[in-house]
């Protein structure tokens, strides 16, 4: 990302919050890299050097300040410049596409070249995607390490070092001190029950507005939202597992995580984070959209709203085709019936939680007879057969214009379904469900092409605009239109 170092040096100076994780400062005469609201004295600007990410900080061999811990900054904003194949790429990266293989099949997989991602890394984030692998599983362990009481061992396999050994020497080359040393040090954390751990975000953030889109859509037994307080079960790989989610303060949420395999931590957090769209940068879209005056007022209005995301993206999919010429309430109803019927109860006792979602293997010869047109259960057995093939996928590797062709290549998925999905499940900033009726009705002629990348951005706040009265779409041209429910899926 390209940031001016008199913007870096102003939000430095300022600990501008909305600047935390945009970018790093290395402090040359102590030898650490800081977030731009650590609160340590600032530093003499001769000393101080600009950093796009933690991991460039890292190579130029720089250690992590104990004091800001650069292991709780939110992460990598999602847009990264005009890099989509970096943002793909990192999201990849969380998920351990670098544990078990290595960086040319990481390329493969984002249909480009070893060479070419190298240099995408080192234009956009300043290290090579073997050190921003490094740089996260020691950033990972440490915040695994201050938060939590699981043992030194598990950390160590939680955050992707192969070894102890390894565990313990890439501790002393970076802070000079072992883990079990690090440890001690740190303050009280609270034992038993969950594993927690904070999950930093830029404000503003309307948790209410996301909240209540999820509320709306939430699949009864699967997910349960009460006051103020997000939960599901989830599956990993090692089971059957919930989480629960809630504001922590007014740059965090609090994630509790009951998985059964710490191993899991890693890779339920860049999930939890793209569901609530933790990564984005609201100043940026602002910025962007605030100049026209549809969006304006409503950008005032919410100016931290963002687009939720998907825990799965599978089970977003059955969920949009659900809802599909019906009422998000009816949507919601025929979502419950098949978890009723297809899916698997579990075995803990949580308000609200009786069932996991059911795989695509389980709708392959499955009675869809839960109030569903014969079509509509036709398009749904016919998209968990795609998925369950691997014809399609909705990994970061995949592009969101080839998902949406292949979307639109289903018996019964058009546009609108493609659109949302990937709006939801890829985090496409820029998917716009352009035919959706309150979106039609709200934009008539204008030209949206000046929304980009962040169409999708304008989408969440038209809907939710609707939805707080502030938008009226029931009267084009003066002449009245029968009431719509605000917000597609």
């Amino acid at each position: 990302m390209q940031l001016s170092h008199t913007i870096c040096r102003s939000a430095r100076l300022a600990r501008d919050v909305r600047f935390d994780g945009k970018f790093f400062i290395g402090v040359h005469s102590t030898g650490i890299y800081c977030r731009p609201i650590c609160p340590a004295p600032s530093p003499k600007e001769q000393n101080v050097e600009y950093y796009p990410s933690a991991a460039a900080a890292a190579e130029a061999g720089l250690r992590p300040c104990l004091r800001c811990r650069p292991e709780c900054s939110p992460g990598t904003p999602a847009w990264l410049g005009s890099s989509v194949t970096v943002s793909r790429a990192l999201r990849l990266i969380a998920e351990g596409a670098l544990e078990d293989d290595g960086v040319d099949t990481l390329a493969e997989r984002l249909g480009i070249g070893s060479r070419h991602m190298r240099r995408l890394f080192l234009e956009h984030l300043g290290a090579t995607p073997v050190a921003v692998a490094q740089t996260r599983r020691l950033l990972a362990a440490k915040k695994l390490i201050d938060e939590t009481t699981l043992p030194l061992t598990e950390i160590a396999i939680a955050s992707g070092f192969g070894s102890i050994r390894r565990f313990n020497a890439a501790f002393l080359e970076t802070w000079g001190r072992c883990p079990r040393d690090m440890r001690r040090t740190r303050g009280k954390v609270p034992t038993g029950g969950p594993c927690t751990l904070e999950l930093r975000y830029r404000p503003p953030f309307d948790w209410a507005a996301l909240l209540g889109f999820l509320a709306g859509r939430a699949i009864r037994g699967v997910e349960h939202i009460e006051d103020g307080v997000y939960r599901r079960t989830i599956v990993t790989n090692h089971g059957p597992g919930w989480i629960e989610v809630h504001p922590s303060d007014k740059t965090a949420l609090k994630l509790a995580v009951h998985a059964p395999d710490s191993a899991d931590l890693l890779t339920i957090a860049p999930r939890v984070r793209r569901l609530f769209d933790l990564d984005a940068d609201p100043q940026a879209i602002a910025s962007h959209l605030r100049p026209d005056p549809l969006l304006a007022p409503l950008l005032k209005a919410r100016p931290g709203l963002r687009v939720p995301g998907a825990w799965d993206g599978f089970e977003l999919g059955v969920r949009t085709i659900l809802g599909q010429q019906v009422s998000v309430t009816g949507a919601s109803t025929l979502a419950a019936r098949v978890v009723q019927r297809l899916g698997t109860p579990v075995a803990f006792d949580v308000d609200g939680l009786t069932h996991t979602f059911p795989s695509p293997a389980a709708f392959a010869d499955a009675d869809l007879a839960v109030g569903l047109p014969t079509a509509r259960a036709e398009a749904i057995r016919r998209f968990a057969q795609a998925v369950a093939s691997g014809d399609v996928k909705f990994d970061a590797a995949v592009d969101s214009e080839a998902l949406q062709e292949k979307l639109c290549g289903l018996p019964g998925i058009g546009p609108w379904t493609a659109q949302y999905i990937a709006m939801r499940a890829l985090s496409d900033p820029d998917a716009f469900p352009a035919s959706d009726l309150i979106l039609r009705r709200a934009c008539g002629k204008r030209e949206t092409e000046a929304w980009r990348p962040w169409r999708a951005y304008a989408a969440m706040h038209i809907w939710q605009g609707v939805k707080d009265g502030k938008l009226d779409v029931l009267h084009v041209d003066g002449k009245p239109r029968r009431k719509t429910a605000a917000g597609g899926g």
